[in-house]
């Protein structure tokens, strides 16, 4: 930094005419006399004192520079020092912001406000492992069916495998800079940064490792909570959801399915002449028939598809993003699979079948409980018509 402006320097120079004119005859006076030392004792006065101040002149300019450099030195690393502090911050206010999420749906709104920021791009993207699939938690600037595709082959790349160990630090795998996120010795995902968006300084990439760390820690504590929720949401002898938590998720994809104008349909089935299995075969025989059922729909149905022990022998399966006309075909499916299904019991080969019942939600519809009471009457009509059977109902019920 130059404390001295081009006005204090004209001013110093004025300054310095002035002495040289104010002093001139002592000046003058001085420098007779110093000749007059030079001739009685032969010493070179002059030069020497000529060669001393260009000496000191520049000595004095060396240490300027010196200051200088030192305060331009001191000026970057205070930059640096203020980028470090603005990176823990960052990271600091992710983390914190991670920390209170044990939802995924939550965890990738955070990520799409945050990961800009300390990916210092738009085209970051993250990518989450799930039971041995890829599924996409933020995509870049384009995201698309096509780029998660892009983004599953470039982690199965990354990460090299299902089996560890893995390493957090950044590799370069077809054109992006992927940081491998795991928890606990399990792979969790992959955060990628396009190599376009580079360069990658050390402190980037610091970044970014830190970053995935974080995020992998949290997306796997969200998976082991869903895990223990789900556990105890589920009926234990089926696997299905139990009563309390389908009729939550069924309220929760009714307003989804109002905002987007998706269909949602409800399928309700019960098994016939169940209680005969029971009296006949003992409860143990009826236990092991609906664990059956119950592994069968998990076979059967699509992972999204929410399954539900409804009471006793009866089942719901709610279909997002369905039509009546699709509800209808998996009934069909399902009617099929179960009546194929031979179930072993003490040396014997039991056949169950079963009566189902479809509905549709009507739009904008957003009553859990109008909805399975159509479904209800459907399942009705199917046991009047001789069970074994599909039928529907998708008109509004009469008050």
């Amino acid at each position: 930094m130059n404390l001295v402006g081009r006005q204090d320097r004209v001013l110093l120079a004025s300054l310095a005419v002035a002495l040289i004119v104010v002093f001139a005859r002592p000046i003058r006076y001085l420098l007779d006399l110093a000749r007059d030392v030079e001739q009685s004792s032969g010493l070179a006065l002059m030069p020497a004192l000529i060669i001393l101040t260009v000496v000191f002149f520049f000595h004095q300019q060396g240490k300027r520079q010196e200051a200088k450099a030192q305060a331009a030195a001191a000026e970057a690393d205070a930059r640096q020092a203020a980028a470090r502090v603005a990176e823990m911050e960052r990271l600091v206010l992710f983390g914190q912001a991670l920390g209170r999420s044990l939802d995924v749906e939550a965890i990738r709104e955070i990520v799409i406000q945050h990961l800009p920021k300390l990916a210092e791009t738009d085209d970051a993207w993250v990518i989450m492992r799930t039971d041995g699939h890829w599924q996409g938690l933020v995509g870049g600037a384009h995201e698309g069916r096509s780029e998660l595709g892009s983004h599953e082959r470039i982690a199965d790349r990354a990460l090299v495998g299902d089996t560890g160990p893995w390493t957090t630090d950044p590799i370069s795998a077809d054109g992006h800079l992927c940081v491998p996120m795991t928890a606990g010795g399990l792979a969790v995902g992959v955060l990628g940064v396009p190599e376009s968006a580079g360069p990658f300084s050390e402190g980037r990439q610091r970044v970014l490792a830190a970053a995935a760390n974080l995020l992998g820690i949290s997306l796997r504590n969200a998976q082991l909570f869903q895990e223990v929720r789900e556990s105890s949401l589920r009926d234990g002898l089926t696997g299905c959801f139990n009563r309390t938590h389908a009729l939550e998720v069924i309220d929760v994809e009714l307003r989804r399915a109002r905002r987007s104008h998706a269909p949602v349909s409800l399928i309700m089935f019960d098994l016939d002449h169940f209680k005969e299995i029971n009296d006949r075969y003992g409860h143990l025989c009826g236990d092991a028939v609906l664990a059956a059922i119950g592994a069968r729909m998990q076979d059967v149905l699509r992972g999204s598809d929410l399954k539900c022990r409804y009471g006793g022998e009866e089942f719901l399966v709610l279909l997002p993003e369905t039509s009546v006309e699709g509800a209808k075909r998996v009934a069909d499916t399902l009617l099929r699979e179960l009546s194929e299904m031979p179930i072993p019991w003490k040396g014997e080969t039991l056949a169950v079948t079963a009566s189902f019942g479809v509905t549709t939600a009507m739009p904008s519809e957003i009553d859990s409980t109008t909805l399975i009471g159509r479904a209800d009457v459907a399942l009705y009509r199917a046991k009047d018509q001789g069970r074994n059977c599909v039928r529907l109902c998708i008109e509004p019920a009469v008050a």
